[in-house]
């Protein structure tokens, strides 16, 4: 067993980042490190180690978009595993094993002896997710953020709040779409549309809280036209998984996916990358992650 660590240096502060490469180089295990330059970097890397053909285990070292490129990289190839080793601003997926998580997936040694998993992916006009997909205001305001992290004094989540404001109070919140989802048929304005492998996105939202990432099902959530008002009194419940308190504006469906159309471009954030489109198909994809994790955590339902 081959063990390969892509560390995305911008992920993190240098002196983290150097801190890991000792620990790394402290493991029994035969490794290999390598450092990502630009952005599609740790795709490319985990595909040509995964096409090599032996057993494989790769840590991307970094956040939600570092362990992004390499789950697309290395999907669908039975001799590959992945893991997420948390030296980013986000990441998400790893929430679903619970407090502490961090500690311990920082936890190398644990770590590289660790179980794995099968994962289920979620595919976005091919491009794939481990996590969460989803397309709406929500999705607006995590693409928009960007454009304000040059702003003096605005921090990361100061930047988060500002593209909130310019996206619920300027732009507006609902979109025309046209949604089919099972058995749900719906046109007219929605608010977001959010599909769920995993249970956490943006920092810390759980629409779902009770879904698993490797039963084989898709939970799609389907918000419609809310006023700005009913948004900041919804938002937070949304992001509880209190969905079920709210059939009349929030509509479940548990299955393979979602079809979501638009008269104008949608954007969609496939684990925090943006995927865009006039028609975003939201489906289970037919590939397989294996996700390997430390033996004491376990990644069952919130309840």
């Amino acid at each position: 067993m081959h063990h390969l660590f892509i560390i995305n240096p911008t992920a993190g502060k240098k002196r983290g980042t150097a801190q890991l490469v000792e620990r790394i180089q402290s493991l029994d295990v035969s490794h290999e490190i390598i450092h990502t330059k630009k952005a599609g970097d740790a795709r490319r890397i985990a595909r040509t180690m995964a096409e090599l053909g032996e057993d494989l285990r790769i840590y991307a070292c970094g956040g939600d978009g570092t362990l992004n490129e390499v789950v697309n990289g290395a999907a669908g190839f039975d001799n590959v595993a992945v893991t997420n080793v948390p030296i980013g601003t986000g990441n998400d997926f790893l929430k679903i094993f619970g407090k502490g998580y961090k500690a311990r997936f920082l936890d190398l040694e644990a770590l590289s002896q660790g179980p794995q998993a099968p994962m289920d992916l979620i595919d976005c006009n091919g491009h794939l997710g481990i996590d969460i997909v989803c397309t709406g205001v929500d999705a607006r305001i995590a693409v928009d953020k960007d454009k304000f992290n040059g702003f003096p004094l605005v921090t990361g989540i100061g930047s988060y709040a500002i593209s909130a404001v310019a996206n619920v109070l300027v732009k507006g919140i609902g979109v025309p779409t046209v949604v089919d989802c099972g058995d749900l048929h719906y046109e007219g304005d929605t608010s977001l549309v959010c599909v769920c492998s995993g249970r956490y996105y943006g920092g810390g939202f759980m629409p779902v809280g009770d879904n698993m990432p490797d039963d084989g099902l898709l939970e799609t959530l389907v918000v419609r036209k809310v006023s700005r008002m009913t948004f900041f009194r919804l938002v937070g419940k949304y992001g509880s998984g209190k969905y079920r308190d709210y059939p009349d504006l929030i509509w479940y469906r548990q299955g393979d996916g979602v079809t979501v159309r638009g008269g104008q471009e949608l954007v969609a954030v496939v684990d925090g990358e943006p995927v865009r489109g006039r028609e975003l198909n939201i489906r289970l994809s037919d590939k397989k992650m294996n996700f390997f994790y430390p033996a004491d955590l376990s990644y069952g339902p919130v309840r």
